[in-house]
């Protein structure tokens, strides 16, 4: 459970990511599918519950503990949330650094490099964020959550804001990594069409709680009355959807 100021945001929600596959959690902007993914990253707690990683539930522990026990965890923003300050090599660089104290400077250019490659930003490690497409900013984002070497990748509606062919590239990356790399990953997102093309299995949350989780032919075939009302308002077209308040 998770409130706000009094207000319920998650409500016994309960949920397993298995190793390996690609969960995708979806819903109607509100129904708390950030504050979700928030609360596995251990960027919130949990007014209670818990979230296992592993054997080991996060929730209790305290900050160092659970910073250390978060090495495993990578986020990927909803708006990449680079430093604008930083070339695009300083970004995919600071958490290794910051990991790894005494990590050579030949180290992390490797990973630097290894890891832009990975998602075919090569070459871009000079330029700043402002001189990268919505798109690109993205890549570096991923890039930067890979290059810690991540069991777990949690993404943050990643394909928002993109053009077609660009979401059709993210949504690559990510069931790429998943074959080539068999990292589990969580992703939020209101986009079905995305939904479907890289999801193992689908969530929905609503009211809270994860009132459905199947393939995506089983959700598909659900009978569960809000399924069917958001797969049907979806069909009709592209819902709303912003990190704020979801």
């Amino acid at each position: 459970r998770y409130q706000v100021s009094g207000k319920l945001v998650l409500d016994g929600a309960s949920l397993d990511a298995r190793e390996g596959e690609v969960l995708a959690v979806m819903g109607m902007s509100g129904t708390g599918k950030s504050t979700l993914l928030k609360c596995i990253a251990g960027l919130i707690k949990p007014s209670s519950g818990h979230v296992w990683l592993g054997d080991t539930d996060m929730v209790p522990l305290g900050e160092r503990e659970a910073n250390r026990l978060r090495r495993c965890l990578g986020m990927v923003f909803q708006y990449a949330a680079l430093f604008d300050s930083m070339t695009v090599a300083e970004n995919v660089a600071f958490g290794l650094r910051h990991q790894n104290r005494g990590i050579s400077s030949q180290e992390v250019q490797r990973v630097v490099h290894e890891k832009l490659a990975l998602v075919g930003m090569e070459g871009t490690q000079r330029l700043m964020p402002s001189q990268l497409s919505g798109g690109m900013q993205k890549r570096v984002g991923l890039a930067r959550a890979l290059a810690t070497q991540p069991e777990v990748l949690l993404y943050d509606e990643p394909t928002s804001g993109l053009d077609p062919v660009m979401a059709r590239v993210i949504d690559d990356l990510i069931t790429n990594l998943r074959d080539q790399l068999g990292v589990t990953s969580v992703v939020v997102s209101h986009s079905l069409e995305s939904i479907w093309r890289i999801s193992d299995r689908v969530a929905m949350l609503h009211g809270g709680k994860v009132i459905a989780c199947g393939t995506p032919d089983e959700i598909k075939a659900s009978t569960d009355p809000a399924v069917r009302q958001f797969l049907q308002a979806s069909a009709r077209g592209p819902l709303l959807d912003h990190a704020m308040g979801a």
